[in-house]
């Protein structure tokens, strides 16, 4: 009896639905979805499709991108977070969803480190700041001067919030009108026209436009130069140390991702990244790609959450 017991437990724990992805060893046994929280073509959904491409082969399954682009990544991470915590949508989800908009809003969509489970790092993004060729400017400090003589006259674009804050740091004191968008594309694409004059973009859009003549890029957020534009100098450089914020991305899922899941997905990810055709792929985008174990991944996430939230607390800036 007690034999025949156990055998009915198991079978009725067999048909519970979706028992069996929170079994390691049957994990995955279906598609993913990877859900991306900005518009298609530009950097973050560049550098996940080439991510997306890679897992697949790791995983032996399908791993498919979900753009939600919006409220600075919140969306995207929204979704993720009310997700079945299965392993089978995660997020991959940048510093602007993670770290600035839980720190500037006056009442946060969530606390990261609740409403997620951090998996792996994916790595870290080239940025420039960009002028278009036509603005009579070929050096940080000849913007600054520009600036500084038509207060309020000039515009700035962003797509999230921490190119925002990289360009308040930049500017201090000096003001430009800012102008949102959902995506670096569309930026990109006002730059070139000229209705924009300044923005911080990734090294997906930058370095084509540099070589053609059309923009120009002036310093980058990187610590070292990058091997796309070696004749951009670094902030540190320039003497612009209060360049401080770093553009980063990695992997989460929702809470209570089961351990054995999450070491998995860590693990798969990680090797991801070392593939040689992905690795090469990424550093043509300008992306730096390394990952690291959930609790190494976890560290780092809360040291860049108290880096960001120490720089917003410092300039005083406001969520409007």
């Amino acid at each position: 009896m007690r034999r025949r017991t156990l055998t009915l437990a198991a079978l009725a724990a067999a048909a519970m639905p979706g028992a069996a992805a929170w079994s390691a060893d049957a994990f995955p046994n279906k598609p993913l979805k990877l859900i991306v929280g900005f518009a298609a073509g530009g950097g973050a959904d560049v550098l996940t499709r080439i991510i997306a491409e890679g897992l697949a082969k790791q995983l032996g399954q399908q791993v498919i991108v979900e753009n939600r682009p919006g409220a600075d990544g919140v969306l995207a991470a929204q979704a993720t977070s009310s997700a079945r915590p299965d392993g089978y949508t995660l997020l991959m989800g940048t510093n602007t969803a993670m770290v600035a908009a839980p720190t500037l809003r006056p009442t946060p969509p969530y606390d990261p480190f609740k409403a997620f489970t951090p998996i792996s790092s994916a790595g870290q993004f080239s940025m420039f700041l960009v002028v278009p060729a036509s603005l009579p400017v070929k050096s940080v400090n000849e913007l600054l001067a520009l600036v500084a003589s038509k207060p309020g006259a000039l515009n700035s674009a962003s797509s999230n919030s921490a190119s925002e804050l990289a360009m308040l740091q930049l500017l201090g004191d000096r003001k430009v009108v800012n102008a949102r968008y959902k995506g670096d594309m569309q930026a990109m694409t006002d730059l070139l026209g000229g209705q924009i004059q300044m923005m911080f973009t990734t090294g997906t859009l930058a370095p084509g436009f540099v070589k053609e003549g059309r923009i120009r890029a002036l310093v980058t957020l990187l610590p070292q130069r990058s091997a796309l534009l070696p004749d951009v100098p670094t902030g540190g450089e320039l003497g612009l140390g209060k360049l401080t914020i770093t553009p980063w991305a990695g992997f989460f899922g929702p809470p209570g991702l089961p351990q054995a899941i999450t070491d998995r997905l860590s693990h798969e990810l990680q090797n991801t990244l070392k593939r040689p055709e992905v690795h090469a792929q990424l550093v043509q985008q300008g992306f730096e790609g390394y990952g690291m174990s959930p609790a190494k991944f976890n560290e780092f996430f809360r040291t860049q959450y108290d880096a960001f939230g120490a720089t917003v607390r410092e300039h005083n800036v406001k969520f409007e």
